[in-house]
């Protein structure tokens, strides 16, 4: 929404007051959230206090209640939990001690309000808000303050921002939180996992590897093994909700899930024991059953880890172990999306407060896609509240559309990819997977996705090693529902890939496509992947084979495919940089003065720097699409120059690696070190391939886990499209396209429509969402900038949206 004239946000906040308060159970990211809203606030102008202790602080007041300075949020960003305290608050629920909490606020010139919280916190705000005049008439016969107060404190606005680990507020699609539990949970299954998987594969190869044995022998060898074969019961946290079962479910491919807002079938316990049993069969010697806390029967009956432990035990005989995560899944550092996710909630929710007027219904800062949107509160505490009654009166499917579109996809991918088998009747279709690009984490969960969703359509399905060289070499394979077993997390690609582009191979290509009877391509991978498409389809006319559906599912750490606001793998980079920017600052815990610069990988997509520098608390982050020069270097070093009087002593710069091709990493670094002498001394540290390594975070596994189904049930409607007198004919420009998250949806886009948008010599989209999050970056550092408030947020209703999105 434009505004009729834009207002100096340096301004806004002039002779207003904030507080900032935490309440409910605690979740990682609230820091961030604190750190935002106090210095956003401080740069609007605005006085802003911590209220320590959540609601009990604001009714005891005194100490509880302290103003806030730019020095005393700092360092809270890689912190857990929130260090302003969180309590459960007894004193609040009564009319009297809101009064009290009331009369502090007054006090105090307080009429702003921000609470991070989950449903029972943000409703409690909303009903403080709706009594206040009340609480002051009760104040103002009392005594305990003057008319001139209550006149001064007419009115309190109230925003909300969601911190809990559950999920389970319907309005959002990411709590603040949520991330992190997923990281621990994510942590623990893989230590699981790959325990077992090793302890099978290892002993397997060393006995056969080191004797000669006859085949009885070798039997009898593995029979011992399906002995100790083992299943394993997860709990996790989710009283009256299944998300994080449910994504957790997805991150690691486990064989069933219970989760409350969809209760199993009568006869679920048959259910399960015949399919651990058909998976041991097929030869998987490990089954993962993921049980959300408060899962339920179709009676209300409580399902437990015990309960299905003792099933399994006594059905199959099979050696299970049950482990209950508990409060592990709140503790640890908070992941990146947590962090940046705190930190835009807390920008939006300053500006909410500070547009608010006596009229505006008090609101809570959500995320939809990538988008920061504000919600009526109230309106997403009742639809939270339906559900919950949705659930008890047995609409379960109900339930799941209530919970928003991001839960309702997540459980229809886990139902493509659980609880059936393959068809009897073959499509004779041959779709075939190749990776493109340099690899990243989270492509083997893609692959792995579209084999058992085409295998699950009919088709087969072929894996072309090696990127394009592959599909012009021939070296391609046949995938069956075991070839990618074990493959969502796993880093890298198992299926090999390459940088090489077809256009040099084009006739060999189309050769073996037409000799392998290829009737699709699914090409997961980066700028090449897009490009390599773009040039199969430019052949179109002159080879005929190459006119088959395609698509291509971006996966690059840089993050700078067209069409796509996320790529697979960009996820997992950030965090390993975030996680190395903390370490290396920590390095620095008992030196006084000093400032690191780091390199960042991404080509010329600031992606990755931009994101990490919101993540990790960066005082600057250089990147190619937004200029700079010698003017802005002495800026930065002036700026981190007056840093070091405060008790601030630490700084952080972070340089996109082909940001600038004169202002390289050590020039930055003798630069800084030269104008810094006497005051701060620096480091550089240049991050290299370690970005593009390690095991996939739970976001791009569950990513990685939807793009892939969702491309090949796009190419098998696609196919029947195409299909004319007995062959496969696509030769339209909506036949090759993108699968990419944009805004609020993944969509189709064709590749020829993309290539406007395209800037080819530097690899880049020439539209990139993420640049708008720069000046919050700047902001948050303490830059005297202007912040861009020509445009607002509306509200939006939660009503409406569940029906549209």
């Amino acid at each position: 929404m434009q505004r009729s004239t834009p207002v100096d946000p340096t301004k806004m906040g002039a002779g207003r007051a904030i507080a900032v308060l935490t309440s409910g159970g605690d979740a990682q990211g609230m820091n961030a959230a604190v750190r935002a809203t106090v210095r956003v606030g401080i740069y609007t102008g605005a006085k802003v206090y911590f209220v320590h202790e959540g609601y009990q602080g604001l009714v005891d007041g005194g100490d509880n209640i302290r103003q806030a300075t730019w020095e005393s949020v700092s360092m809270m960003l890689q912190l857990g939990g929130t260090v302003i305290g969180s309590a459960r608050c007894q004193d609040f629920r009564s009319k009297e001690g809101r009064a009290k909490a009331a009369c502090n606020l007054v006090k105090l010139g307080i009429t702003n309000l921000c609470v991070i919280g989950g449903d029972g916190s943000l409703t409690g705000a909303n009903e403080f808000r709706n009594e206040w005049s009340e609480l002051l008439q009760i104040l103002l016969k009392a005594g305990k303050i003057t008319a001139e107060e209550a006149k001064r404190s007419s009115h309190l606005n109230i925003v909300g921002m969601v911190g809990s680990i559950d999920n389970d507020f319907c309005g959002t699609d990411m709590t603040i939180g949520t991330d992190s539990a997923l990281h621990r949970i994510m942590e623990v299954v893989d230590a699981i996992t790959t325990t077992a998987q090793r302890y099978i594969q290892t002993h397997s190869c060393m006995y056969i590897g080191h004797y000669t044995v006859d085949n009885a022998l070798i039997c009898l060898f593995l029979s011992h093994l399906c002995s100790h074969q083992r299943a394993f019961i997860l709990e996790v946290m989710g009283r009256h909700c299944g998300y994080l079962a449910l994504v957790t479910a997805l991150a690691c491919g486990a064989d069933w899930v219970f989760i409350p807002e969809m209760p199993p079938d009568e006869g679920w316990e048959d259910h399960l024991c015949r399919r651990l049993t058909y998976q041991r069969s097929i030869g998987n010697r490990l089954n993962v059953i993921i049980v959300a806390e408060g899962a339920l029967d179709l009676h209300g009956k409580p399902i437990t880890c015990d309960i299905i432990k003792n099933l399994v035990t006594k059905k199959l005989g099979f050696d299970t172990r049950a482990t209950v995560l508990g409060h592990v899944q709140r503790g640890g550092t908070p992941s990146a999306f947590d962090r940046i996710l705190g930190s835009r909630m807390g920008v939006e929710a300053v500006m909410a407060l500070l547009e608010a007027t006596p009229n505006t219904p008090a609101c809570v800062v959500s995320l939809s896609g990538n988008m920061a949107v504000r919600l009526p509160l109230m309106e997403c505490v009742q639809v939270t509240k339906e559900v919950t009654t949705a659930m008890a009166e047995g609409r379960f499917e109900e339930a799941v559309k209530l919970r928003g579109k991001s839960f309702e996809n997540n459980w229809n991918t886990y139902k493509l990819l659980a609880h059936v088998t393959a068809p009897d009747v073959k499509s004779n279709i041959n779709i075939a997977i190749l990776n493109v690009g340099a690899p990243c984490a989270g492509m083997n969960a893609a692959v792995r996705s579209a084999v058992r969703i085409g295998i699950l359509q009919g088709h087969n399905m072929l894996a072309v090693h090696d990127g394009f060289d592959g599909l012009a070499n021939g070296t391609i394979e046949p995938m069956a529902w075991g070839y990618v077993g074990g493959w969502t997390g796993k880093g890298g690609s198992d299926l090999g890939t390459k940088r090489s582009l077809p256009a040099s191979m084009i006739e060999e290509i189309s050769l073996n496509i037409a000799k392998f009877n290829i009737h699709a391509l699914v090409i997961i991978g980066g700028f090449e992947a897009f490009v390599g498409g773009l040039e199969l389809v430019t052949a179109r006319e002159k080879y005929e084979e190459l006119c088959i559906p395609l698509v291509v599912i971006p996966a690059t750490v840089s993050n700078n495919v067209p069409g796509s606001d996320f790529s697979i793998g960009a996820d997992t980079a950030l965090n390993t940089i975030t996680t190395t920017c903390d370490r290396i600052k920590q390095s620095a815990a008992g030196t006084k003065r000093r400032v690191f610069i780091i390199e960042t990988m991404g080509g010329y997509c600031g992606y990755l720097a931009t994101m990490a520098g919101l993540a990790a608390g960066a005082d600057a982050a250089y990147i190619y699409e937004d200029p700079f020069g010698i003017h802005d270097l002495e800026t930065n070093v002036e700026h981190l120059l007056e840093k070091m009087k405060t008790t601030v002593k630490r700084g952080l710069i972070l340089r996109n690696e082909k940001c600038n091709a004169n202002y390289t990493t050590d020039f930055l670094f003798n630069l800084y070190s030269e104008e810094g002498k006497g005051v701060f001394d620096c480091r550089k540290n240049v991050l290299g391939h370690m970005q593009q390594g390690g095991t996939p975070t739970p976001f791009d596994r569950n990513f990685g886990t939807k793009m892939g189904a969702k491309a090949v049930l796009w190419l098998t409607d696609k196919l029947k499209e195409c299909y004319r007198h007995g062959r496969i004919f696509a030769n339209t420009p909506d036949s090759a396209c993108v699968l990419g998250m944009k805004k609020r949806a993944m969509i189709f886009q064709p590749l020829s429509d993309l290539k406007e948008d395209t800037d080819f010599e530097h690899r880049i989209p020439k539209t990139q969402w993420w640049l708008k999050l720069r000046p919050i970056l700047k902001i948050l550092a303490k830059y005297k900038i202007s912040l861009d408030t020509s445009e607002t947020a509306t509200m939006e209703h939660v009503i409406k949206k569940r029906g549209t999105v």
